[in-house]
């Protein structure tokens, strides 16, 4: 059984009918793969249209300030990924035009071999392989390798794979054929192999070895940190002070601390405690309090004062947005 035929040939009858699989446009493709960077199609979707309705083209994009793209980027998390769009769309309108080939594409901020390689591929038809968890999942399965993903050895032996089962006469379609193979049909948990027109020859399906495939050498480590917040009112206003750089949520706007606070926490109204907010490599516990004063307490001089309807236009951490909900359910 050829594998390429047959991942091509399952795609042209099931493959995602998605809006940048409508276009060549580099700056449309580019846009859609960083917001789906670790984000799901339901989410990112709307996220994608909004940025191309705002921003049609890279230029625009290129000349908006960081805070309307934080604030247009919120709720999708991993904020790096906008900051990082915002710089690589100054490279491009500086440059004067979208660059046009894999080793071009990759030198923009933020994009890594796969997002160079699904551009190069689907905007330039550059016969250049893409490599996911989607990709890994289903080379590791069909050909049976045990080789660690989240190794150096394993990212070689899989690159190397994967542009060897390339189709270099449709480099586009095979890239998303196999992205969508592995996000529909062989799925992490629970892959539908009676309906697979691989599962002949798959490997992991003839020695049950689904489960076991793809490997890892070791586990995320997630380390625990404890905030206390307080959004304090005083005559309509409320303070914000934007995260610096070197830690989470950078360039985003939080409340106050109660460190930040010299008030005794008595005096503060308790809205919620031991919020959970679970990230990549930390796990965050939250309390959230009310502090209520008709005079302003001294906070130090990165604090800014905001009219309390104004709020909506800074960019917040999913944090502070789930605070502003326990101060909803207060009221």
């Amino acid at each position: 059984m050829n594998f390429t035929h047959e991942l091509l040939k399952w795609y042209a009858q099931n493959g995602r009918d998605l809006p940048w699989r409508a276009t060549k446009d580099p700056y449309a493709i580019w846009l859609s793969e960083v917001i789906l960077q670790q984000t799901r199609i339901a989410q990112g979707h709307s996220y994608w249209e909004r940025f191309m309705q705002q921003w049609p083209q890279v230029n625009d994009l290129a000349a908006a300030t960081e805070d309307e793209v934080l604030r247009a980027w919120q709720g999708l998390g991993y904020y790096s990924r906008a900051r990082n769009l915002h710089t690589a769309a100054k490279q491009i309108a500086e440059l004067g035009h979208f660059p046009t080939t894999y080793n071009e594409i990759i030198k923009l901020k933020g994009v890594g071999e796969y997002t160079a390689a699904a551009i190069a591929s689907i905007a330039y038809n550059e016969a250049v392989a893409v490599v996911d968890g989607n990709v890994y999942r289903v080379l590791a399965r069909y050909f049976g390798i045990d080789t660690p993903i989240d190794t150096t050895e394993g990212k070689k032996t899989f690159r190397a794979m994967a542009q060897a089962h390339l189709s270099t006469t449709e480099p586009a379609a095979y890239n998303q054929a196999i992205m969508d193979f592995g996000a529909i049909q062989c799925t992490p948990k629970s892959p539908d192999c009676s309906a697979c027109p691989l599962v002949e020859t798959c490997f992991a399906y003839q020695n049950h070895k689904i489960d076991l495939l793809p490997t890892k050498s070791k586990k995320i480590k997630q380390r625990e940190r404890k905030f206390q917040y307080v959004y304090i009112r005083c005559n309509n206003h409320i303070a914000i002070r934007r995260r610096g750089a070197g830690d989470i949520w950078q360039g985003l706007w939080e409340f106050p601390t109660t460190d930040a606070l010299s008030v005794p926490l008595a005096s503060l109204h308790l809205l919620q405690s031991n919020a959970k907010h679970v990230l990549t490599h930390q796990i965050i516990y939250a309390d959230f309090y009310l502090y209520e004063t008709a005079t302003r307490p001294t906070l130090s001089s990165d604090f800014i004062w905001i009219e309390e309807s104004e709020i909506d236009k800074y960019a917040l951490p999913r944090l502070m947005e789930i605070m502003l909900k326990h101060l909803e359910k207060y009221h």
